[in-house]
């Protein structure tokens, strides 16, 4: 019996933070290790052009988030690592949808109308966003798709213009993927408690330097409580982002601290510090190491692009036919 079809991605677009780490790269990686998918993960740098304009920068910033992933425990032998950019049918996928979806569908979108509410010059690139990712999700057969629960309606988007090929043509070619959201990690807080995100400058950095660490954890804002004051743990930053690095059996040890009371936010902060330092240890090197020596991700990369790129070769000979394109 084969195995299911993963299909996860993230977007180059800077150094990666505990947002990106638990709301979407950990379920990605112990999915993708458990053995139990047929696993692609890429790195979206064709979704990186709506907002990156600088070259050398997008080439850093996909190096960073490649050391990453394999820092953070993603096993290449059970995972198919590539660039998007590697795999050109993709966006020949993205204009045959493009030719079934309305303006009026489109403008639903969640990521369009945030930009356009912000800023009027929305690019066609970002208007455009969730076809290419319907045609990322579908070229290469997905069943499931791990996302954060701000990205669930692109997952909706590749269902409905699945259906709408499959209908135009009168064939059954695509599959309709499913989203996986871990629901208890879908949103992360920030030091200042809103949405971490490098956006709102309220991110703390997976491999920062030690000392930018600790001050951003220090950062983390707080109400006026005393420590000896009983303190609610479901409220309170710090407990919301400590327990995720921890234990059944640690995070009831830390919440009775807060419930308690005896427990300052000094105190807490520094906690969360060495908890970070802790779980960090030996990812931060072999990050290091990696952005050092480069060339072992660049063949990786390569070899993950030309296995990926196989799989949708496949899917578009059969897509060219079906259109009338061959």
């Amino acid at each position: 019996m084969s195995k299911k079809i993963l299909v996860s991605g993230i977007k180059p677009t800077g150094k990666l933070h505990f947002g990106n780490y638990f709301g979407a790269m950990k379920q990605n990686i112990d999915l993708a290790n458990s053995g139990d998918y047929e696993s692609y993960v890429f790195l979206a740098d064709y979704h990186a052009l709506t907002t990156v304009k600088n070259g050398d920068e997008l080439r850093r910033q996909t190096l960073e988030a490649t050391a990453s992933y394999i820092a953070c425990g993603l096993d290449i032998s059970k995972a198919i690592l590539f660039k998007q950019s590697d795999v050109r049918e993709v966006t020949e996928l993205t204009w045959i949808f493009n030719n079934l979806v309305t303006m009026p569908y489109m403008m639903r979108a969640h990521a369009f109308k945030d930009r356009e509410a912000k800023d009027k010059d929305v690019n066609v690139g970002l208007f455009d966003y969730p076809v290419l990712m319907a045609a990322d999700i579908l070229i290469y057969g997905a069943d499931i798709v791990p996302v954060g629960a701000d990205q669930k309606q692109h997952v909706e988007y590749a269902r409905d213009i699945a259906g709408y090929y499959n209908r135009a043509y009168g064939v059954e070619e695509f599959k309709l993927p499913k989203d996986y959201i871990l629901e208890s990690v879908a949103t992360l807080p920030g030091i200042d408690g809103e949405k971490m995100s490098k956006s709102y400058n309220n991110h703390i950095e997976i491999f920062c330097e030690e000392e930018d660490l600790k001050k951003r954890v220090m950062s983390i804002v707080t109400d006026s409580k005393a420590p000896e004051e009983k303190k609610n743990p479901d409220e309170n930053n710090i407990y919301n982002l400590h327990k995720l690095f921890l234990t059944a059996d640690e995070d009831k040890e830390l919440r009775a601290k807060f419930e308690n009371g005896g427990y300052g936010y000094k105190e807490a902060k520094e906690e969360l510090f060495e908890t970070i330092l802790k779980w960090r240890a030996g990812k931060k090197e072999k990050y290091d190491e990696i952005m050092a020596n480069p060339e072992s991700i660049f063949s990786i990369l390569k070899d993950g692009g030309e296995k990926a790129k196989s799989r949708a070769e496949q899917t578009m000979k059969i897509v060219r036919s079906q259109v009338g394109l061959e």
